[in-house]
């Protein structure tokens, strides 16, 4: 089982209770999850903030933003090609032992909706984003 979880921050936090819930679901991600891409929602508001542009992020854009990084992850499972072409081939080339499958994932390019269309982007600011 593949999950996408979204860990909280007390920065950007709005519930108290948020913590709890992510301490408490830890152990069943351990104990029942095969792999686990880990998001950081300071880290999704930072990007929004930082790279984006956007002044006040709306969950809208972070949705955005979470569902493209879905996209590029989970694109060798929805289409044909001759590596990590199913879940058990890419737990087995991502997770040295069973227990270590968490992971942290990237996703360049980084642009804003309104300017997807003219923005050309070099390498080291390619290299920055990641």
């Amino acid at each position: 089982m593949l999950t996408f979880s979204v860990f909280p921050s007390p920065k950007v936090s709005d519930t108290v209770v948020e913590p709890y819930n992510a301490t408490l679901s830890v152990h069943q991600l351990v104990e029942n999850a095969d792999e686990c891409m880990v998001l950081d929602n300071e880290a999704l508001y930072d990007i929004c903030f930082r790279t984006l542009k956007l002044n006040t992020p709306s969950f809208g854009d972070l949705n955005h933003l979470i569902s493209a990084t879905m996209s590029g992850v989970t694109c060798c499972l929805r289409f044909p090609g001759q590596l990590n072409s199913d879940l058990r081939k890419l737990a087995v080339n991502l997770i040295p032992f069973p227990r270590l499958h968490f992971f942290m994932v990237g996703f360049a390019p980084l642009t804003s909706r309104g300017s997807q269309q003219y923005r050309a982007l070099t390498v080291p600011e390619l290299t920055q984003q990641m």
